[in-house]
């Protein structure tokens, strides 16, 4: 294995990542991508050097090779987006240490540290504000509210809201099942008004198509399922963003501003973060922390309330 082409290890490792690890097709198609710039890079760059020669030189100047990529709108990519590239070839090398292939250790690559993002949400108001903008009294506009209204309900990922079929639901329990990232299955459950918005729509649906959320633009294909009417990841995104125009929204929302509202909610109610950890399909705590934040206001109301100083008159001078 240590003598193998680049090629072979790294369809060695997304075999690892498909097999091993479980990760979605998503994933693995993304560092395929990754992986595979990187080894263009480094067989032209290089082109008598292994992949036991890489040092932390070599790595250098990789990375003045990602900061001079551009996009396919001919943009410098972002540093974030740089990160993604390094984390993907931090990760391969730990699979090839692991399988004895002598190479850099993985350890010694720093990522940069990338400016934070705020974390956009929208409040209760905006919500409803959103939600209520389709047109109801048509097919398309009650597919639109029954869209949001589960995506804000569940706070399902966009992937996961298109891959549900019209008999996924069950509105007794008011819950279905979805498997996530790295095929994680979780249990997500339905507020009484998404159950309401939901159960609205599938009484007008008559086609029989497997589906939940379908087309009603275009070509109507019957094919034996429907298969091919059923909502894209793109067509979910632009929905989301013309009744976020619409309702003339401060805050750019898109379908994960939902899924990040959806987590707001609960923790300002109350809800304590390993639950929304569990609702949210994290497989690490840390990712859900990004959340906590949120609760600050919350947290000072409390400590208004019950901290000893805070009862106390001051009568001393400072």
């Amino acid at each position: 294995m240590q003598d193998e082409p680049i090629s072979n290890l790294i369809e060695n490792y997304l075999e690892y990542l498909s097999i091993e690890k479980n990760s979605s097709k998503l994933t693995i198609r993304d560092y395929r991508h990754y992986l595979q710039t990187f080894e263009t890079w480094f067989s032209s760059t290089l082109p008598h050097k292994k992949i036991g020669d890489l040092d932390l030189f070599i790595i250098r100047r990789y990375r003045v090779f990602l900061s001079n990529k551009t996009d396919e709108n001919g943009q410098p990519i972002k540093k974030v987006t740089q990160n993604y590239y390094v984390i993907a070839l931090r990760s391969f090398l730990r699979f090839l240490l692991k399988n004895d292939v002598n190479t850099l250790e993985p350890s010694k690559i720093d990522l940069p540290k990338t400016e934070s993002r705020s974390l956009k949400f929208l409040e209760r108001e905006q919500v409803d504000q959103l939600v209520t903008q389709p047109d109801t009294s048509t097919d398309e506009g009650l597919r639109d509210r029954a869209v949001m209204e589960l995506l804000f309900s569940t706070g399902l990922r966009v992937s996961e809201l298109v891959s549900l079929n019209v008999n996924s639901i069950n509105f007794e329990r008011a819950e279905f099942g979805i498997i996530g990232k790295g095929r994680k299955q979780r249990i997500v459950f339905l507020s009484d008004r998404a159950s309401e918005w939901l159960q609205r729509y599938l009484k007008i649906r008559i086609d029989g198509f497997k589906p939940l959320f379908i087309r009603y633009s275009g070509q109507i294909i019957s094919d034996d399922e429907g298969e091919k009417m059923r909502l894209t990841p793109r067509s979910i995104e632009r929905l989301v963003k013309k009744y976020v125009k619409a309702a003339r929204l401060p805050v750019d929302a898109s379908v994960h501003t939902l899924r990040h509202s959806f987590a707001t909610d609960l923790l300002t109610n109350g809800a304590d973060i390993r639950s929304v950890q569990e609702m949210l399909g994290h497989k690490n705590i840390a990712t859900t922390q990004i959340y906590t934040h949120i609760t600050n206001k919350q947290l000072r109301e409390v400590h208004r309330a019950f901290h000893s100083g805070n009862k106390e008159k001051v009568t001393e001078k400072i």
